[in-house]
């Protein structure tokens, strides 16, 4: 686990990031945006909850999509690179540049990433699951940015992963922690919270 203080010292965390996805396959940074990066990010998922940009997330993909809050009950803005503001900003160019050393380091052939803010309401959760659909291997790397202000280990919410498909690993989501692992190898959940958890979800693709 790294801990980067500012901007100017994420290329501190590149490498270990980039070891431990190769040794492991799974990586947790502390503080991965400055907390002022944080703070705006998650004002501006509120922004656009405001503004009726949430919709309820789904299962599945194409015509097999369907609702099932008792799978998974977190409401989703995706956000598109094209369109970046004041706030995405440091996350978009941040990105770019833990995908080229990714790339650098481990040949993963990453093109792109798509992600979205996803806020889960106290109790809502989100059942054991892989992130790469069976019919469409282009999910690489899956990334989850926590936004939570204050947030406490009684306050739950926790990121569960499998490791060796039996060895949980919990991460509290805590503002400022990346969680990153590789999106076909790890089967992971989302604990309830007895408080609002706020997130930004993505994953770097390759071509699919």
């Amino acid at each position: 686990m790294v801990a980067v203080s500012d901007a100017a010292a994420f290329s501190m965390a590149i490498d270990p990031i980039c070891a431990a996805i190769a040794e492991e396959g799974w990586a947790v940074t502390h503080g991965f945006l400055p907390a002022g990066a944080i703070v705006a990010l998650a004002r501006d998922a509120r922004r656009r909850d405001e503004a009726g940009e949430f919709r309820d997330a789904g299962v599945g993909r194409g015509h097999m999509r369907t609702q099932r809050p008792d799978i998974r009950g977190d409401r989703i803005a995706w956000l598109d690179q094209g369109m970046v503001n004041a706030a995405t900003r440091p996350w978009w160019d941040t990105l770019e540049r833990l995908r080229i050393a990714l790339n650098g380091a481990l040949f993963l052939g990453l093109l792109s990433f798509e992600g979205h803010y996803a806020i889960y309401p106290p109790g809502a959760s989100y059942r054991r699951h892989r992130d790469r659909f069976c019919s469409d291997d282009g999910r690489v790397l899956s990334c989850v940015l926590y936004l939570n202000e204050s947030w406490s280990e009684a306050d739950g919410g926790a990121l569960r992963i499998y490791v060796d498909g039996a060895v949980a690993r919990d991460i509290l989501p805590v503002g400022g922690t990346l969680a990153c692992f590789l999106s076909d190898d790890f089967e992971h959940e989302v604990l309830p919270a007895t408080r609002e958890r706020l997130a930004l979800t993505g994953w770097f693709r390759r071509r699919a």
